[in-house]
């Protein structure tokens, strides 16, 4: 089978490429260096030069209009859509730079896919985000969006472009609505909460998250979120829509924090808070688990543990981030 991964040097992407190519794929990474690690792609070089080659890797941006050739090229049977800009921040400072990268990017990848005649795409969709804030314990899939950033917006539209191309050119979408992603090789930088804190308990670096009940995150362990992406590149073509991809629990930065110093033996400099932030909502996942057959398996302390074995936990050239995940 062959597939392409659109960010493939991120956290997610290449742990998604490492796992793709450990199933037999041929897989061809797509990833515009921006923010992407390429040394998380060291695992699936060591692939490509053992089994022939199975692995490339394009650094190409994806509103560039060579991307549709590419596309063609590689013919793939299925695209797996993690690429674009994922700092909460700079959605804020540079809204059109947002919409351009996640909006645009993704138009340009869907008319590429259009006219290469590829219809599956599994989308990382932002679960965290696409409902604003609620009151109610648990979050399904049939609640109204409601995005409360310009980054959160710009992910909504990309699914309401995504089922315009199904009903319009017979495009196949599934959008995984993650949680807060979390797990080895993501860098305090990205802004990821739980990358921030393992580099304020490493280093003494403050981090602005808010450590008390008012912001909280539905977490999910990468290797779970992968686990979901695979299960969803082998439905049926007729299985599409949105799935909630999270643990459906709350968990608060303070809470985080105690899991992360117990296990590294130490403890964290102090957490502060960040305005603009609302609190999170814990994700009812049974659609995905009726549909895709998915359901997490590693809790957040076993996450925790694995992410502090992993040997770059951290970045440690890397400024202090203000934190949402």
């Amino acid at each position: 089978m062959r597939s392409l991964v659109t960010g493939a040097a991120g956290f997610i992407g290449s742990t998604l490429v490492d796992r793709l190519l450990a199933d037999g794929h041929q897989v061809i990474g797509v990833d515009n260096g921006s923010s992407g690690v390429i040394d998380n792609l060291d695992d699936a070089q060591r692939v490509n030069e053992a089994c022939r080659r199975r692995f490339t890797l394009i650094e190409v941006d994806l509103q560039a209009p060579e991307l549709i050739g590419i596309v063609a090229g590689a013919n793939p049977d299925i695209v797996f859509h993690l690429a674009g800009q994922a700092q909460f921040d700079t959605s804020l400072l540079d809204p059109v730079f947002d919409a351009r990268s996640n909006v645009l990017g993704t138009i340009n990848l869907c008319e590429a896919m259009r006219l290469s005649g590829v219809r599956r795409i599994v989308y990382a969709a932002s679960g965290d985000t696409r409902y604003g804030s609620s009151d109610l314990p648990l979050v399904d899939e049939n609640a109204p969006t409601d995005p409360r950033s310009p980054h959160a917006a710009g992910k909504v539209a990309v699914e309401g472009y995504l089922r315009a191309y199904a009903a319009r050119y017979g495009l196949a979408p599934t959008s995984l609505a993650l949680g807060t992603v979390y797990g080895p090789r993501q860098m305090p930088r990205s802004g990821g909460v739980v990358a921030a804190l393992f580099d304020a308990a490493m280093t003494g670096n403050s981090c602005t998250v808010c450590p008390d009940a008012a912001e909280a995150y539905d977490l999910v362990y990468v290797d779970d979120v992968v686990d979901a992406f695979l299960l969803a590149g082998r439905a049926p073509v007729t299985v599409t829509g949105t799935y909630n991809i999270g643990s459906g629990q709350l968990t608060t930065a303070t809470e985080v924090r105690k899991l992360i110093c117990a296990a590294l033996g130490g403890s964290s400099s102090h957490v502060y808070g960040t305005a603009g932030r609302i609190r999170g909502v814990a994700m009812n996942r049974t659609k995905a688990e009726i549909e895709l057959g998915w359901t997490p398996d590693v809790d957040l302390a076993e996450g925790i543990r694995r992410t502090a074995q992993w040997p770059r936990a951290l970045d440690r050239s890397a400024a202090p981030v203000s934190v949402v995940a």
